[in-house]
């Protein structure tokens, strides 16, 4: 990821086809967050609480099959730091998939 682009995001998938997204943090904090994806665009809306949203376009289609066939995506926003030694994660949590 790059430090500068905050608005950056990636993708890691395991050995076991799990997905897990890294972004960087957003100003408020993830209260029931899902994630809803896009079939026709390979693009996906992950909501994070009632006032922030943040549209993820243009998603590798290995990433996106493996979230296809996912319940749930591991989410993990890290601190905005210009040293990515001193990058932390702020919020780890889970975001239920809807089609």
């Amino acid at each position: 990821m790059d430090a500068d682009n905050f608005n950056t995001f990636d993708f890691l998938i395991n050995d076991e086809d799990e997905v897990m997204l890294l972004l960087y943090e957003r100003e408020s904090e993830p209260q029931n967050p899902h994630i809803e994806l896009d079939t026709e665009d390979n693009a996906a809306l992950l909501v994070r609480n009632n006032n922030d949203s943040l549209l993820l376009k243009d998603i590798n289609a290995e990433v996106f099959d493996s979230l296809q066939d996912a319940d749930t995506l591991m989410v993990c926003e890290l601190s905005r730091s210009e040293n990515e030694k001193e990058t932390e994660i702020v919020y780890a949590y889970e975001a239920e998939i809807r089609d």
